[in-house]
């Protein structure tokens, strides 16, 4: 079980080192970690946020736990040399095209919620989101216009093959949950979500075990804050899927509670490879101060046992042992409450 640690800029090595913790606790067979720079801690090292050395680090991993990228210290920097930009080339050199984001309410934290208890108890939600397309990896640039103003300009493209191959994705997940999907997309304006529609239907007559429907961004948005248990799974490209994961994130409380997995088509003898980590950012204002809450680290580290060791014992051991520490009451700072990173870390190796 070889695993590159990733842990990167701001909160992120805080959260990470917890999520090792409970892993260690685990006594996993043939456990190794083995840790490498990315984001502004890796510029500043090695003169680009995603050295080739961190690469051909995660090339012979089975998985990698990622922290947390960004500094606002390099937001001058040229693109190319930004903190983000290790993700998304992570992303994109390891063919990670499908990013799952489960959104659950946890029992006790309907309070927390910007919904109304009785609303916010109904949320049990995957989102499978696209990543290698779209506006993140389209040609982009600026310019001067005749009159002298500045422009810019991202294009957003899919393939049919891109649509295709995440979409049975997101059907293959439904069908493990409720069998019902919705694919977001806004068909109605462009025409890459016209073709991003045509080709999910055609895909759908292959799953015929699951209920398909769809819904525009601007109101699958409005719906997750009106009736989010209507939703299931949800299917959506790269920019919406951005924006509406971390709109569910506050719809269950607090964005430090959503892990994500970053999955490709390579396979690893238990599972598939993948990257996992926390959909939160390194919040450089509580960075070192011993506030960040862990829980999404520890919860992406449950993911990746299930998906790339095939270990679901071990996984919903972690994600029941979260589960009681929030229903017992203990709450990190995100959440109003007063526990530590290393307290929660330890609340949860208690409850395991």
């Amino acid at each position: 079980m070889k695993i590159a640690v990733f842990p990167g800029d701001g909160i992120g090595p805080e959260v990470t080192a917890e999520a090792v913790r409970v892993l260690e606790t685990l006594d996993l067979p043939g456990l190794t970690l083995f840790e490498g720079d990315v984001g502004a801690a890796a510029y500043r090292r090695h003169g680009h946020p995603l050295p080739e050395e961190t690469l051909t680090m995660a090339r012979e991993a089975d998985a990698v736990l990622f922290g947390a990228v960004g500094d606002p210290s390099c937001d001058n920097l040229p693109r190319g040399h930004r903190p983000e930009q290790a993700v998304l080339g992570l992303r994109s050199q390891l063919g990670l095209f499908a990013n799952l984001r489960p959104a659950t309410m946890f029992e006790g934290l309907e309070d927390a919620s910007a919904l109304r208890p009785e609303i916010a108890r109904e949320i049990d939600l995957l989102i499978v989101r696209e990543l290698n397309g779209d506006v993140y990896f389209g040609e982009k640039g600026t310019h001067t216009l005749p009159d002298g103003q500045r422009e810019g300009w991202d294009r957003m493209a899919y393939s049919a093959g891109e649509v295709r191959r995440i979409a049975h994705t997101a059907f293959r997940a439904a069908q493990t949950r409720s069998k019902r999907l919705t694919s977001v997309d806004k068909a109605n304006v462009l025409e890459t979500s016209q073709l991003w529609r045509d080709v999910v239907i055609e895909v759908a007559a292959e799953y015929p075990d699951v209920t398909l429907d769809h819904l525009y961004v601007d109101n699958a948005a409005m719906q997750l804050v009106r009736a989010p248990g209507q939703f299931d799974t949800i299917v959506t490209g790269n920019l919406f899927g951005d924006i509406l994961s971390d709109q569910a994130s506050m719809c269950v409380g607090s964005i430090g509670l959503l892990p994500s997995a970053s999955l490709g088509e390579r396979e690893t003898q238990h599972g598939i490879f993948g990257l996992y980590e926390p959909i939160h950012g390194s919040a450089p204002d509580i960075a070192g101060q011993g506030k960040a809450n862990p829980l999404a680290a520890i919860l992406s580290a449950a993911m990746m046992l299930r998906h790339s060791f095939g270990r679901a014992q071990d996984a919903d051991r972690i994600e029941s042992a979260v589960a009681r520490v929030l229903a017992d009451g203990v709450r990190g700072f995100d959440l109003g409450g007063e526990a530590g990173t290393r307290d929660l870390g330890d609340a949860v190796l208690a409850r395991l």
